[in-house]
């Protein structure tokens, strides 16, 4: 694969004391190996696996109670077992600096539509996780029951899922504009104990009272002892329901008690997160204390170089699994600075100016947000003081190259620009960004430290070309389980069925000559015309450029053995989609791409439909067009009549198959 054009060189200050540097120190001073550059450090890293992930462990500092007897116990997968005989708690290294001198620290910053900027020290979450555990307790909540939150991003929602994970209970959470079939859709599953819920939520500047449809949610949970309100919107009152508590009577109980920090085994369940659901019941993916920890601390500490004093700002929900890696700031000792609300609201400046007001050094967004600055032609780096911002994290969905060039154009030059790309399966990354590595041009810049990632073809051997992204060793956080899934047999079929013994991950890759990868889109949303090869994210490329062109989604039809490709446009203009701008976007693509990437079909449609985590669902928009429409799950988008349109849309097209 060619090489592209450098954008962005790591100074020779970040190469000497960035915290990937320090680690490359560490190493050497204790005789663990000494390397020329990152491609030997990740050679080492997935060569000696186990030396490798005690090393992260130990520059981490992370900490347990009792030692592991190995790093890694059996190997294969799946039912790899990580960090044998260890005892350790969760909340406890992210609360590490909650006593002693970093009890005075900044630890969250709240920024909401619906309040008040509000800050909180290390000393006072510590303080209120203790009060809110001892609540919990008091109403017969403890280890291994599930405490499930329906939160905005902001402090309760880190403060809740902190006390849960310090007695052992088993967070999950879901983003208040669920509705209510969302909901019970995932926690209907796991039959949690306690509740959390906001009374409300406040999105592009309006108000939503969630009170009536979240009591419905606490009546569908039979085996709640606790419900917790939120006065997220101040001017309502709580919910109303059986067992209801207000936040501030629920803390006000617990006041002065410590958290417990139960030590647990290294496997036991901290999270469960959730498929996007859009063809059915969303899967519970449960994942363990340890894995999770130094895979995170990996992540955040070694490639986005985060250092205690740092200032994270990730734009996210609480239905998404970035909450989750957001939330592991802490424990680099990071200020979380939390944002609630539409990053569009009341323009896309928004997310900039609290970039520049509360002095971050790393913001997360997302491909479709930086996509979104770009075509409003936003200079942010000329209009706020973005000097201290080094590392924009970028995730959701394959980054442009024209938005790289965005950003290293309308940001200032010092910003290394982080494309990540992982899944809510791993909770975190497989490839992403490093300090010492040059940023290139539509490029993520490497496989991950102790991530044997590669490229497979169809016939499960490996290729320098495109092929499916699949990791050949495991990782900690790999789940530890699918929930209610006890012969394991889901869980196989979800990652280790296309090859065997090998996690195939549903991703279409390319990784170039530098080590750097290039992400096609996902691989079950891969066309075939004519049994060639392609991703979506090609077509995305070129049609997402043109300016009558709001929103587009690219899906595959079959057709007598073949794959046609049928391209769903929202024009941007009262102009519409006539025959000449039809023509437009064939010869862009064709230009562009190659004449395989020309869609059969142009069809204009109202809107596209988005995962409430903001990602395009590609998959249920093909089952409609190749007749499997039932299966699909309408209450886990965020714009359920999106889908409807498009139906219309299609039917009168003719492209829907026949009924019956």
């Amino acid at each position: 694969m060619q090489q592209h054009d450098i954008l962005w060189t790591p100074s020779p200050a970040l190469r000497e004391r960035s915290q990937l540097a320090r680690y490359l120190a560490w190493l050497e001073e204790r005789g663990l190996g000494s390397f020329a550059d990152y491609q030997a450090l990740h050679r080492w890293s997935i060569t000696e696996l186990e030396v490798f992930w005690q090393s992260v462990w130990d520059f981490c500092g992370l900490r347990c109670a009792v030692p592991a007897e190995r790093v890694l116990g059996r190997r294969e997968m799946p039912g790899a077992e990580w960090f044998p005989g260890m005892r350790l708690n969760f909340a406890a290294n992210l609360l590490r600096f909650g006593e002693g001198e970093g009890a005075s620290r900044e630890a969250v910053v709240c920024h909401s539509e619906t309040g008040p900027v509000a800050r909180y020290s290390y000393g006072r979450l510590r303080r209120d996780v203790g009060a809110l555990e001892a609540f919990f307790r008091s109403r017969g909540i403890g280890c291994g029951d599930r405490v499930a939150g329906v939160v905005s991003n902001g402090y309760e929602a880190l403060v809740a899922m902190l006390a849960a994970t310090s007695m052992g209970a088993v967070w999950s959470s879901a983003s208040p504009d669920f509705g209510a079939g969302a909901i019970l859709d995932r926690f209907g599953q796991i039959a949690p104990s306690a509740l959390v819920l906001v009374n409300g939520y406040g999105y592009g500047g309006k108000r939503f009272d969630r009170r009536g449809e979240f009591s419905e949610v606490v009546s569908a949970l039979p085996g709640l002892r606790c419900v917790v309100s939120i006065r997220q919107l101040p001017e309502l009152g709580d919910i109303e329901a059986e067992g209801v508590t207000g936040w501030d009577r629920a803390l006000a109980s617990g006041e002065g008690s410590a958290p417990s920090f139960t030590p647990l085994p290294a496997d036991h369940p901290v999270y469960i997160l959730y498929s996007s659901g859009t063809t059915g019941k969303p899967k519970c993916i449960v994942h363990g204390a340890a894995g999770i920890l130094v895979n995170h601390a990996k992540e955040l500490i070694l490639h986005g170089d985060l250092a205690c004093g740092d200032r994270f700002m990730y734009f996210t929900t609480c239905g998404w699994m970035m909450w989750n890696w957001q939330a592991s700031a802490l424990l680099a000792g990071a200020t979380v600075i939390t944002v609630d609300g539409s990053p569009g609201h009341p323009s896309l400046h928004r997310l900039w100016e609290l970039a520049e007001q509360e002095r971050v050094t790393h913001l997360g967004t997302s491909a479709r947000f930086i996509a979104g600055c770009r075509k409003e032609g936003l200079a942010p780096g000329q209009r706020f003081g973005l000097e201290r911002l080094r590392l924009l994290f970028s995730t959701g969905s394959p980054l442009l190259p024209e938005d790289y060039d965005w950003v290293y154009r309308a940001l200032p030059g010092q910003l290394l620009l982080g494309s990540i790309a992982g899944g809510t399966d791993i909770c975190g990354c497989f490839v992403g960004a490093c300090p010492l590595l040059p940023v290139r041009r539509g490029e993520i810049q490497c496989r991950l430290l102790g991530v044997d990632a590669v490229a497979m073809d169809e016939r499960g051997e490996v290729t320098d070309g495109r092929g499916e992204l699949v990791c050949r060793q495991p990782l900690p956080s790999m789940p530890v389980a699918f929930w209610q899934d006890d012969d394991g047999q889901r869980y196989r079929a979800a990652y280790f069925e296309t090859f065997a013994g090998v996690w195939a991950h549903g991703d279409f890759v390319a990784f170039t000559e530098s080590g750097g990868a290039v992400i096609y889109g996902r691989s079950d949303a891969t066309l075939n015309p004519g049994g060639v090869r392609i991703g979506t994210a090609e077509i995305y490329r070129q049609v997402e450029q043109e300016p009558m062109v709001r929103d587009c989604l690219v899906v595959g039809r079959q057709v007598d053995g073949d794959v046609e490709v049928v391209l769903l446009v929202v024009p941007a203009d009262a102009g519409g989609l006539d025959e000449e701008r039809r023509q437009a976007l064939c010869r862009r693509i064709r230009t562009g791409a190659s004449p395989r990437h020309v869609p059969r079909h142009i069809i204009a449609v109202p809107d596209i439909p988005y995962t409430r985590s903001g990602k395009k669902v590609e998959l249920a928009v093909a089952r409609l067009l190749n007749g499997a429409a039932r299966a699909d799950n309408h209450d886990a988008l965020a714009n359920p009549r999106a889908l409807e349109q498009i139906r219309d849309c299609l039917a009168q097209a003719g492209l829907l198959p026949a009924a019956g």
